[in-house]
């Protein structure tokens, strides 16, 4: 019992993360794309701009594995 808690835990911390970080790409993509077709000197900060979500799933996983490891019994 107490390990497919664990289990729906860290699938949570990574899957909720995950919904959030392509909500959020998909509007700043949308919006970096805007901006490129008006002023192309921008890509370098689109890009920056679309990556830093990633961080949000990457944090998400450390916690899932955290949950994983220390709360396995």
């Amino acid at each position: 019992m107490e390990l497919g808690l664990v289990a729906i835990g860290a699938g949570l911390a990574v899957g909720i993360t995950a919904l959030g970080t392509a909500y959020a790409q998909g509007r700043i993509g949308s919006a970096g794309m805007g901006a490129l077709a008006e002023k192309e000197e921008l890509r370098g900060i689109v890009l920056i701009l679309v990556a830093l979500p990633e961080t949000m799933v990457i944090l998400g996983f450390a916690v899932a594995a955290m949950i994983i490891f220390f709360l396995r019994t």
